[in-house]
């Protein structure tokens, strides 16, 4: 729910080390073009002119001078980002959260190797923007952005529990079934803000702002070369006499043979939504209290416009009205929680990806193992609910993390290295349903992360194996390693050995060793990437099991493994050609 930098960045600059710092950032990004003109001043205005953001190596005080007569709305002008000749510092001057200036700045101070500066308050104070949650916002966002900021008492008003960031204490949610956004008597008390979370139109004060979320759905059916100001203007009304807000169009939905229906396309375009088809068989199954014969005989569907507004399920809001040409039914969809299953690498923050950092951010609610939620807390935005177990609570995490999204919350469940490896992301989608959006956020693996320390050990064929037998019979496990040794793949083994786990560790590196030579090599490494790592190499003659623990990954290599330097290294196989 943040923003994004813009895809068109014109590239500004005055001077030699401008224009190598732009040649720079044209040479990372496909998107930027560095403008040329007769003065900076006239490149300056022309960029403004043709991009959706600016970056210009220039002062700050001549970039201000030359573009405050050309100032308009947030909404529409262009980002605007500044460099100094040394590309010390990149400044987000204008546009911060509206126009992705902010993010912007990030980007180019990563490229340029400089700091990036942000000023935007809630930024400044690590606390969302009501502007940057990714839904469309009405009213007085500066003062109630500015009394969240000042702690002042502000009232959270939703008609149902959508997946918000995590806000500070001081904004304090109404149950949704207690309230009513358009009733006044959910209003804020006298002097209080609020922020209402609603499809429907309600008034709105100097003291109040409006999000929309993304609610609706509009079925639209119609005959050929039907106009697209009759759609809209029948849409609008279908929405007025609702009483709900355009700005809550989650899309248009249609059947697949009206998918190039210019009227069709062109309102969902002007009205900034996707258009959804489906076939006509698919919106055939779909229940409707005003099924039509002449429909089916003409579309294979008795209808097009309930039934594509209600394929995804919810409510009908708006049964089917017509025009001339034209018909359309209005569906209020139920809110979908979001679940951001996050991999957090396998310790070093260097090493944790900015998606899985952003995923921390965007949740409200935070599950996790206690010293892997204790590696991001610093991350966390005020006002996360953390929920931290200890070892052997897998289930109970993944349960919790399911049943928070399920709510309608926005949740992140953390595991080390990738969530998928032996981790979290398997327990929690045997639980997790189509109530929930689901996102995977892949991390850097223990075995990756060893695999470098050690040299290049799976440059070909390998396999991970875990020698855990709390879930996995220790009868299944032999068999899985007996035929890796076989298949002479690199074996990759988690789980290696415990206290209650000594002999099994030795035992596997003999069946390794009835397939390998004895000065096959072995690595491991314990805490990769963390301050306590440790490396160690053998060979399956000289390895000595007991140097391995829980906190270590051992490294089998193939036939072909070899020790070049004193690294691990399996050659990829290919014969080079010049």
């Amino acid at each position: 729910m943040t923003a994004v930098a813009p895809q068109r960045v014109g590239l500004v600059a005055a001077t030699a080390a401008g224009r190598r710092h732009a040649r720079t950032l044209a040479a990372a990004w496909p998107h930027a073009r560095l403008v040329e003109a007769d003065g900076v001043a006239d490149a300056l205005r022309a960029a403004w002119a043709a991009y959706d953001a600016v970056v210009v190596f220039l002062a700050t005080g001549a970039v201000v001078r030359i573009l405050a007569p050309l100032l308009g709305d947030k909404r529409t002008d262009p980002a605007v980002v500044v460099v100094d000749e040394a590309a010390r510092h990149a400044v987000a001057l204008l546009g911060g959260h509206a126009g992705g200036a902010n993010t912007l700045a990030a980007e180019v101070a990563a490229l340029l190797d400089a700091r990036p500066v942000v000023t935007t308050a809630t930024d400044a104070v690590d606390l969302p923007g009501l502007d940057t949650l990714g839904w469309p916002v009405e009213g007085a966002v500066a003062a109630v952005s500015r009394a969240i900021l000042d702690g002042e008492p502000v009232r959270l008003v939703a008609d149902a529990v959508w997946p918000l960031p995590a806000l500070p204490p001081n904004v304090h949610p109404g149950a949704p079934a207690a309230v009513d956004p358009a009733d006044p008597a959910s209003g804020p008390e006298p002097g209080g803000y609020r922020v209402l979370v609603t499809d429907r139109i309600v008034p709105v004060d100097d003291r109040t702002v409006v999000l929309r979320p993304p609610s609706l759905v509009a079925g639209v059916g119609s005959s050929r070369g039907v106009p697209a100001a009759e759609v809209e203007a029948l849409l609008r009304r279908a929405l007025a006499a609702a009483g709900v807000s355009p700005a809550s169009l989650r899309c248009l939905a249609s059947v697949d043979v009206k998918a190039d229906e210019e009227g069709i396309r062109a309102t969902a375009d002007a009205l900034g939504v996707p258009l959804r088809t489906w076939s006509a068989a698919e919106l055939a199954t779909v229940d409707v209290p005003h099924p039509s014969e002449v429909v089916r005989a003409a579309v294979g569907t008795p209808s097009v416009a309930e039934a594509a507004a209600l394929h995804d399920g919810g409510t009908l809001l708006v049964p089917k009205t017509a025009s001339a040409m034209a018909t359309v039914a209005v569906a209020r969809q139920a809110p979908r929680g979001r679940l951001a299953i996050v991999g957090l690498g396998p310790g070093a923050a260097d090493l944790r990806t900015p998606r899985a950092v952003a995923e921390l951010r965007r949740a409200a609610v935070v599950v996790g193992l206690d010293q892997y939620v204790d590696q991001v807390r610093d991350l966390l935005r005020p006002g996360t609910r953390v929920l931290a177990s200890g070892l052997g609570a897998e289930e109970e995490r993944a349960r919790s993390a399911v049943a928070e999204a399920t709510a309608g919350h926005a949740v992140a469940l953390v595991g080390s290295g990738d969530a998928g490896v032996y981790a979290m992301a398997s327990p929690a989608l045997e639980y997790a349903d189509e109530r929930i959006d689901v996102v995977g956020v892949p991390g850097v693996t223990a075995a990756l992360a060893a695999a470098a320390l050690l040299g290049a050990p799976i440059g070909h064929d390998h396999v991970y194996l875990s020698l855990s037998d709390l879930h996995t019979p220790w009868a299944a496990i032999e068999r899985r390693v007996a035929a890796a040794a076989e298949a002479d793949l690199v074996a990759l083994l988690y789980n290696p050995r415990s206290r209650a786990r000594g002999w099994q560790l030795g035992a596997v590196l003999a069946t390794f060793a009835a397939h390998r030579p004895p000065q096959t090599p072995v690595g491991v490494v314990r805490n990769a990437s963390r301050p306590d790592e440790q490396v160690h190499l053998a060979t399956l003659a000289t390895f000595d099991p007991s140097v391995v623990d829980m906190y270590g990954l051992v490294v089998v290599g193939s036939s072909q493994t070899r020790l070049v330097g004193g690294r691990m290294v399996t050659p990829r196989g290919y014969r080079w050609r010049g």
